[in-house]
């Protein structure tokens, strides 16, 4: 089972790190569920493995899937998607440094950088990043060496241009990282479009079934790779065994996830826009939104996170969220199933009373990949109690 940079994408998905157990012939690469590896002899180490923190086959399995499929060089797997980011952001940057990141960010993002990092000497600077002249002005000043960028965003789907980005970034000297956890690579690749780094939650789309915790980060420089390999190590927040041998798992199927998530989630968002009590629908789907075009010119197609603010307001948006049968109401996004989220007081609670502020009046929905027709009568009833 061989796989090159030029196989179509579902390929890599399925064959990238899967070599056959040269011992069985096993189609699918056990679990190396071990801590540690016989020597043999002091300092001779069988095929480089030595001890799990540093490395283990089924996480080296899965880290060639995140690289082949993203267009990196080196992928690095991790506990969780800000294990990743925090790993990252130490590697790259020192005291002093300063990060600009969108306005638009995951609150666990910003709570990471801005009351985590900032005891380290990080500084920050929130801006929108569909303003380009807004960018360039935050990075202005020799200090900034990170650019944040999550496209789309978490929750106000807003899409960045990352081409765009990244030439202002590296005219300041500064590495661009995309989050691409909402867009996940069988949609987007930033790193094609000019970014340095892309990081991941593959707790999200990329291991799919809502079992396995897990973050990624992804480049594409020799230098940087080696430092965050260094921290990996160092700090130790690698993906357990069986965590990274179920991301790998749903993984291989990501490709045809994401169409049915993405074709699901373009009907229900224009089914959206004409119910009553419904004030604007957030999917970058609809020709309305105004990042349609970068979007279609960035995505294979828009992917399955949806936002709605409602008329009602804030009552009106927790009636709903809490109304729903199909979808479920919980953290988290990216799996097969459809979850709602509140997340003014959910997963944005961390950025409230700040300029990253979260509608009171929006939820969010991760569409999954049931029946189309069920998830709309879920919705339907839902709004339907709103109109009593």
């Amino acid at each position: 089972m061989t796989h090159s940079s030029n196989s179509g994408f579902n390929t890599r998905a399925i064959h990238a790190g899967q070599v056959p157990d040269p011992t069985t012939g096993a189609v699918i690469p056990p679990i190396y569920q071990t801590t540690t590896f016989a020597q043999d002899g002091i300092g001779k180490l069988r095929n480089g493995y030595e001890y799990g923190r540093g490395t283990n086959p089924t996480r080296d399995a899965l880290q060639s899937q995140l690289a082949a499929l993203e267009g990196g060089t080196h992928a690095f797997s991790f506990s969780s998607g800000l294990a990743a980011e925090d790993s990252l952001i130490r590697a790259a940057l020192r005291p002093g440094d300063h990060i600009v990141l969108g306005n638009d960010a995951y609150g666990g993002t910003y709570r990471l950088i801005d009351r985590v990092l900032s005891q380290w000497g990080i500084t920050n600077s929130a801006v929108d990043m569909a303003d380009l002249d807004a960018v360039r002005a935050a990075v202005a000043g020799g200090q900034t060496r990170m650019v944040w960028v999550e496209t789309p965003s978490n929750p106000m789907m807003k899409i960045t241009d990352i081409a765009a980005v990244a030439e202002i970034a590296h005219a300041a000297g500064a590495l661009l990282v995309v989050d691409n956890t909402f867009a996940s690579p069988y949609l987007q690749q930033p790193l094609g479009f000019g970014a340095d780094v892309v990081v991941h939650s593959t707790t999200k789309y990329i291991g799919g079934h809502s079992d396995a915790s897990g973050g990624a980060v992804i480049v594409k420089d020799a230098e940087l790779a080696e430092k965050v390999g260094f921290i990996q190590f160092a700090v130790g927040a690698v993906s357990a065994p069986m965590e990274a041998w179920l991301t790998t798992r749903g993984l291989k199927t990501l490709g045809v996830r994401m169409d049915r998530h993405s074709s699901n989630a373009a009907s229900i968002a224009r089914w959206l826009t004409e119910q009553e009590g419904v004030e604007r629908v957030y999917y970058p789907g609809l020709p309305e939104h105004p990042g349609h075009d970068l979007a279609a010119a960035q995505m294979k197609s828009f992917g399955g996170m949806i936002s709605v603010t409602f008329t009602g307001g804030e009552p009106a948006a927790r009636a709903v969220a809490e109304s729903t049968k199909v979808f479920t109401l919980a953290e988290s996004l990216g799996g097969i199933e459809s979850l709602m989220n509140y997340p003014s007081a959910m997963t944005h609670a961390s950025v409230k009373g700040t300029d990253l502020a979260v509608p009171e009046n929006l939820i969010r929905l991760s569409v999954g990949i049931e029946d189309l027709e069920d998830l709309i009568g879920d919705l339907e009833q839902a709004l339907a109690a709103l109109r009593g």
